[in-house]
């Protein structure tokens, strides 16, 4: 369904952040009346016109899967938004910060799905059964919102503030793995930055994936087969700066590496 002129134009505004690198109002302080739902349909709208421009849709995030998150908003569950291959960043890869606004990073456990998982009324054995390997991750967030300053509809329209995710290459199965005790170390230039555990994220990321697979259906969407599920930050969000690398060890995962760098060149749109 096309959007109406108020909400088309905020999709705009967003997609012109992302490519001029200059960021934004929050949506919600002109627009005060933005629904949640109103913001997923300005997701959508951006997630079609980049896949209209050839883009591929890889998966999702689940963002707000900590008490501390939804506590911080003012909301009772998650969020989610879109991964497509132009975010797609490989093991012990380089991102140019001009090309991001103001980026953060956080270590995840990807859940690659190896069926369909169509909801509603999908529980987290379900979601486990469909769950084909767990890989080592990190998802670097922005905000096209200037400084950080959102609301649930900002962050929910803003793709989930989401911009790369940083793939491991080692498949784990989860058979005789608890994903709730599965730790992780995330250091910066070989200092300890931060630590937590699986159990971050919504108490078991594999319910985080149950969530996503029925909150999906409400859209008239499903996870598929293939597509990666990031379930959520396993702690606070670091912030990042040209030369700093990354590289989060995992208790039973292995670990995933990134480098940022400040490239001269012309900024190059990544959208969403």
């Amino acid at each position: 369904m096309p959007l109406s002129a108020r909400l088309g134009a905020h999709a705009e505004a967003l997609r012109d952040a992302i490519g001029t690198g200059k960021p934004m109002p929050p949506l919600t302080e002109n627009d005060p009346d933005l629904s949640v739902a109103d913001a997923y349909a300005i997701q959508l709208a951006n997630v079609e016109r980049a896949v209209a421009d050839g883009r591929r849709v890889i998966g999702h995030k689940v963002g707000l899967t900590s008490r501390a998150m939804q506590e911080m908003l003012g909301v009772d569950e998650p969020d989610f938004g879109v991964l497509t291959d132009a975010m797609l960043v490989e093991d012990a890869g380089t991102v140019d910060v001009a090309t991001l606004i103001q980026p953060r990073i956080e270590a995840e456990i990807g859940l690659v799905l190896g069926c369909d998982l169509p909801g509603p009324g999908v529980t987290t054995a379900d979601a486990l059964a469909a769950v084909a390997f767990a890989l080592p991750a990190m998802e670097i967030i922005d905000s096209r919102i200037a400084d950080w300053r959102i609301t649930l509809p900002d962050t929910v329209a803003d793709n989930g503030s989401s911009a790369r995710v940083v793939l491991g290459s080692q498949r784990t199965a989860l058979d005789g793995i608890d994903p709730r005790l599965v730790g992780v170390v995330l250091s910066r230039n070989g200092v300890v930055a931060e630590s937590g555990a699986g159990a971050a994220a919504l108490g078991n990321p594999v319910r985080c994936v149950a969530w996503l697979a029925n909150k999906l259906a409400e859209f008239g969407s499903c996870l598929e087969a293939g597509h990666i599920v990031l379930p959520g930050a396993l702690h606070r969000a670091v912030n990042v700066a040209a030369g700093d690398v990354f590289v989060a060890e995992y208790s039973q995962l292995g670990s995933v590496r990134v480098r940022f760098t400040q490239a001269t060149a012309e900024r190059m749109e990544v959208a969403p």
